[in-house]
């Protein structure tokens, strides 16, 4: 299609107006690592101020030593912005910090563009009856964090008085719409929009509700159950009572209380007596007490749990994934396998969840898009060495063998490169 093609003299907010890149691990964090597949690191060196184009901070001409008029404020230019949120969810800690042994450090996001610190963002031109640029939105989006593209719809706005989301829309179609749709979205947004779809209507995906609560920090629950309030005017706890049933919904409401245990100290003492307590409510007793496993399981610390589990085995000879599969059933055994999964290896998790949403027949695009956008950032690199390791091949080779078009490529791009 043509006729969609990127005015130059249009442009956002400089680069300098998003806050300083958060430590790696974050939603929307900005590790500085090495860059991966095509996409370069901005550069470091960005002069202070406002001032002339080409040369920020400048003195005026004719006047050497003069002050700049109309200092830079805060949050524009040069100038740092105050109480900056952490990663997309407003002061929220680093999600997902890497433990040795269980995942690694997260994969670098991509930077934008190939120039330094202190370039500028062009605005996409507003969608003409023309056609529409596909490879434009794909460079555009996908060389681009979350915390650069979300402005977009404003800039855009401001820019053309149109609305992005509703041109992009009603121009795209198929996958490639639905993949563009959820870059646009902030992480907690995309989060809560995915659990309401999970909800509503026939039917419910019990998969999406444990693989978003399961593997998000506290600090981010608790974003995700404010966004959920404010969208779709319930909580996001009265929506999953209403729509669950029996232990599973007691293992999906603890969940979204966005209350685990975050320290990091194990008091291994602590930990054996969880693991005879987990022996005593399932492999030691006829029945099993499915509470015990959900407190303990829904309430513990990550490095806590995984102290449990290795006692666990040691104890019974038996990893607690086993017993939770001789003991349980249905979406409840499913969720707890989740939680453990997520506890002793995300990435892992993330790339078996990948695996199964593209082998056989079909493809479960909702769950390829909504791990491809909301890892990207957090842990890809890790994911695509769990993937390649468990798997025999990259998820780059199972990406574009499975998937076609412009909705291949903008995967490719989260993606990052091949293993």
């Amino acid at each position: 299609m043509g006729g969609f093609i990127p005015n130059p003299t249009m442009y956002a907010q400089a680069l300098g107006g998003y806050p300083p890149a958060p430590q790696p691990g974050g939603y929307g964090a900005i590790p500085n690592q090495q860059s991966y597949g095509l996409y370069p690191q901005p550069g470091q060196n960005q002069g202070p101020g406002m001032g002339y184009p080409g040369q920020p901070g400048q003195p005026m001409p004719g006047y050497p030593r003069a002050p700049s008029p109309n200092p830079p404020m805060a949050g524009y230019g040069g100038a740092p912005a105050p109480n900056q949120p952490m990663a997309g969810y407003g002061g929220a800690p680093a999600p997902n910090q890497p433990v040795a042994g269980y995942g690694g450090a997260p994969a670098p996001m991509p930077a934008y563009g190939g120039g330094g610190g202190g370039g500028v963002m062009p605005v996409a031109p507003p969608l003409v009856c023309a056609g529409t640029d596909e490879q434009a939105i794909i460079d555009l989006l996908g060389s681009r964090s979350n915390k650069q593209r979300v402005p977009l719809l404003r800039t855009y706005k401001t820019a053309y008085g149109k609305d992005l989301i509703k041109d992009l829309h009603s121009e795209l179609s198929g996958d490639f719409r639905k993949l563009v749709m959820a870059t646009l979205k902030s992480p907690a947004e995309f989060d809560a929009y995915e659990l309401n779809s999970a909800i509503k209507g026939a039917g419910t995906d019990e998969a999406c509700l444990i693989e978003i609560l399961s593997s998000r920090s506290n600090a981010e629950i608790k974003e995700i159950n404010r966004i959920y309030k404010q969208e779709y005017k319930k909580s996001l706890e009265d929506a999953i009572s209403g729509d669950t049933s029996g232990h599973f919904r007691r293992l999906l409401i603890s969940l979204a209380q966005g209350n685990r245990d975050e320290r990091e100290a194990v008091d291994i003492s602590l930990a054996k007596q969880d693991a005879q307590s987990l022996y005593a409510a399932g492999e030691n007793k006829l029945g099993t007490d499915e509470s015990k496993f959900n407190a303990i399981l829904c309430a513990r610390s990550k490095p806590h749990l995984r102290a449990v589990f290795l006692q666990y085995q040691q104890m019974c000879g038996r990893d607690i994934e086993k017993s939770i599969g001789r003991e349980m059933s249905g979406d409840l055994e499913s969720g707890m396998l989740a939680v453990v999964k997520c506890i002793k290896n995300t990435p892992a998790y993330f790339a078996e969840r990948l695996y199964k949403a593209m082998k056989g027949a079909g493809t479960k695009d909702k769950t390829l898009i909504r791990i491809m956008v909301s890892r990207s950032e957090v842990d890809m690199l890790d994911i695509r060495q769990e993937y390649v390791k468990n798997y025999g091949k990259s998820l780059y080779t199972d990406i574009s063998g499975d998937t076609s078009g412009d909705y291949k490529k903008l995967l490719l791009k989260f993606c990052g490169g091949s293993d």
